[in-house]
């Protein structure tokens, strides 16, 4: 699994009608900064407004899942979302014209397409994994659903259905990584029973229903009147059917597409808490309301798990930035270099971490049996934290001094000692002008927070 996050390389477009709506739209996927998240943008209405894919703004789960925030509703998300967790996209703006996203062919293959022709660009931020630590279950005993979220170091997803159709019978599909999404599951299309067609369309959905973007399963024999009428429904002169199987004998990509389909629903529901998963999930008979009930549950455990103010920091994973390439920017050295990684860095906010342990040389003298960290030293390591971020806002950093210029509101609220793990965090309260910035910096250690300061600082070209 990608380590930091991703956003695409340019902008791209694709257009077609909605499965439900049947209104045609454009889609545009536009690259976004790191912790942007995925939103959709309704740019046909009044001050363009945006919706978070976020499973608490769901309003629908007929046939489909729809967001509804500021005014704004989008519909049949699932798709669009299952190619961008599929592909370990993070950040990303989705503008529409309309209420829906393409159908396309009924799934999610031709948005992997179009991303990838867009490219994919690493960004300096790490992924902000949700691991599961114990087991997250979910069940809806009418309709016999099943649906849990193990503990694993990767994700994956198993899923089990049942018709009880002589067509379709049991089926089950599963991928043991992220990474297979692409080729096995991406590719395979909606699908529904010839005996929903007419409630679907009587309850003005499927409006955009095609033969070509949906596979309809014939599990009963059926007489030429109600072909004919069929036809008329999907606007084609003939419909037909030569034995129990699918509506115009349609092809089947796999002998499981129905059930690879049902996981492919699965990921891009799953992909409304917010957050990549590393997970293990299991899934009997699932279905757009469980699956967003099921997203409800892991959110609830999200949040009660993080604190979202706190930098999120875990030592298995690659720095954005280590100890050589920190050496590359800042002029500080051994014993004043007090900044071991940068585990985030964007625009305007940075985070790094200070390993303190007992072989720091200012333990000799402060205290000598009783050590603590000099309350100076934290501010001067939130310093050259905060360093990193004002120096990233140049081409050569190398070629540049930064300065103290002032220190307010400082705060020690809590002793340092050997041991511990400093996270710090330092964001810009205003943009930087003239050389000039100011940010507030604070530090953890786990959930505490041990100092804060309001800093300003300057950035001075090097004499040649």
């Amino acid at each position: 699994m990608k380590v930091k996050q991703h956003t695409i390389k340019k902008q791209v477009e694709l257009s077609g009608v909605g499965l439900h709506t049947g209104v045609i739209s454009n889609m545009t996927f536009l690259p976004a900064p790191p912790n942007h998240g995925i939103k959709f943008q309704r740019i046909d209405l009044e001050g363009r407004p945006t919706v978070d894919a976020d499973c608490d703004l769901v309003v629908d789960v007929s046939r489909g899942t729809t967001l509804e925030q500021n005014g704004a509703r989008v519909y049949t998300v699932e798709h669009v979302l299952a190619a961008l967790v599929g592909l370990e996209v993070d950040n990303v703006l989705i503008q529409l014209d309309g209420p829906e996203p393409p159908i396309m062919d009924g799934s999610s293959i031709q948005f992997i397409e179009v991303l990838e022709d867009a490219g994919f660009e690493e960004q300096n931020a790490l992924r902000r994994f949700f691991e599961v630590q114990e087991s997250i279950q979910y069940k809806d005993a009418s309709r016999e659903v099943e649906m849990v979220a193990l503990p694993t170091d990767n994700y994956r997803v198993t899923v089990m259905v049942d018709y009880n159709s002589p067509v379709l019978g049991s089926q089950h599909a599963s991928i043991t990584d992220i990474s297979q999404f692409k080729s096995e599951i991406a590719s395979c299309r909606t699908f529904c029973f010839l005996h929903e067609l007419e409630m679907l369309y009587n309850s003005n959905l499927i409006k955009g229903g095609d033969l070509n973007n949906a596979i309809v399963v014939v599990d009963r024999v059926v007489e030429k009147d109600e072909l004919q009428h069929l036809a008329k429904m999907f606007n084609k002169q003939h419909v037909e059917v030569k034995k129990e199987g699918i509506l115009n004998n349609v092809d089947l990509r796999y002998k499981n597409e129905p059930a690879r389909h049902k996981l492919l629903d699965v990921v891009g529901d799953l992909a409304l808490v917010g957050r990549p998963l590393k997970a293990q999930i299991l899934a009997a008979r699932p279905g757009h309301a469980a699956n967003v009930a099921f997203a409800k549950k892991i959110k609830r455990a999200m949040e009660k798990a993080s604190s979202s103010h706190i930098p999120y920091y875990d030592p298995k994973l690659p720095p954005v930035m280590d100890i050589n390439q920190i050496s590359n920017i800042l002029p500080h050295r051994y014993p004043f270099q007090l900044l071991d990684k940068v585990i985030y860095l964007d625009d305007t906010v940075v985070a790094g971490v200070k390993n303190v342990t007992m072989n720091e040389p200012f333990f000799l003298g402060h205290f000598p049996g009783n050590p603590v960290m000099p309350g100076v030293l934290q501010v001067e390591a939130m310093a050259q934290t905060g360093g990193i971020l004002v120096l990233s806002t140049v081409d050569d950093p190398e070629n540049y001094w930064t300065y103290f210029l002032g220190i307010e509101s400082c705060k020690f609220r809590k002793m340092v000692l050997p041991g511990d793990t400093l996270i710090f965090k330092c964001e810009l309260l205003a943009p930087i002008r003239r050389g000039i910035a100011k940010m507030r910096g604070e530090a953890y250690v786990g959930n505490t927070l041990v100092c804060e300061a309001v800093m300003t600082a300057s950035i001075t070209r090097k004499e040649s």
